[in-house]
């Protein structure tokens, strides 16, 4: 017999496993045994690559979720609600299979805040969703806590705004020209880099508070308008025109207006002193000059 034990590594189920999920598989395969939940065969390969192990099934179709019952104690759930209604239906469905005692970071958005007319945003403030998305993502929230209670679980929350990368810059919107608001009618936005999310992700795992909501979110303080001009000037585009809102409203989607109507700061002060987060990318007018320099 050997003289040393042999332990298990956990198990870790990603669900949602996209950009960040394959960013976070680095971060977690050596302390887990990571599962990664996929609604599409073709990309069993390119998870077994990154070290997870693929699971069909589809959050639509809770018939395909069967296997995730019991499966893993851990769980980091990334797949955003359905485009429709009020209620999250995907995560009730994993809520239904997910084990009782486990631990699951659920990566929810800043939008539930709706908006805050600029104001600086504690993890404290009660929700106010403006829109049918948001209102999705509430539902999510309040069905795992719910579970959380049930089943004696630990869950973390962590709210997101947008997510940017290298791959993940609005260069096509700056080059169609799209326009942003005058600097009297712009919105505050927060930023988060995809490898810094992963980070957080990952140790939200550990050194999350039960129960717990956290914002994901960097040290940045741009005005929407602001963001876009950063990024039009690193990569030499050209800045997109002002326009007051009553204007621009002709002009853009639906999705992109309601992004325009809200407004907030979100406070980070939670992430850096409980979970120890240490950003890679604190600035993110910093870093878009860097990926631009990359190119």
């Amino acid at each position: 017999m050997s003289k040393h034990r042999q332990f298990k590594r956990p198990h870790l189920l990603v669900v949602g496993c996209g950009d960040v999920g394959m960013r976070l598989l680095p971060l977690v395969r050596q302390r887990f045994r990571v599962f990664a939940l996929t609604s599409n065969p073709a990309r069993c390969a390119e998870l077994r690559r990154a070290g997870a192990v693929p699971i069909v099934g589809d959050l639509d179709r809770p018939e395909t979720l069967k296997r995730l019952r019991g499966l893993a104690q851990y769980v980091v759930h990334m797949a955003p609600p359905q485009s429709e209604g009020v209620l999250d239906r995907r995560t009730r469905r994993l809520a239904a299979v997910l084990p009782a005692g486990g631990r699951v970071v659920y990566v929810s958005t800043s939008g539930v805040y709706g908006d805050c007319a600029g104001a600086l945003v504690t993890e404290t403030r009660p929700v106010a969703p403006r829109n049918a998305r948001a209102q999705r993502r509430v539902d999510g929230e309040r069905v795992l806590r719910d579970w959380a209670r049930r089943s004696g679980a630990d869950l973390a929350i962590l709210r997101v705004p947008g997510i940017y990368a290298a791959d993940r810059l609005p260069l096509k919107r700056l080059q169609q020209g799209t326009p942003a608001l005058l600097p009297a009618d712009d919105v505050f936005t927060n930023h988060i880099h995809a490898d810094d999310l992963a980070q957080v992700a990952a140790l939200a795992l550990f050194r999350a508070r039960p129960g717990r909501v956290y914002h994901a979110v960097d040290d940045s303080r741009l005005k929407m308008g602001d963001y876009f001009d950063t990024v039009a000037d690193a990569f030499c585009l050209p800045r997109p025109p002002r326009l007051p809102r009553a204007e621009l409203q002709a002009q853009v989607s639906p999705m992109l207006l309601s992004f325009m109507s809200e407004s907030r700061r979100l406070d980070n002060r939670r992430l850096r002193q409980e979970l120890g987060v240490r950003l890679r990318h604190p600035d993110v007018a910093e870093a878009v000059a860097a990926m631009a320099l990359a190119q």
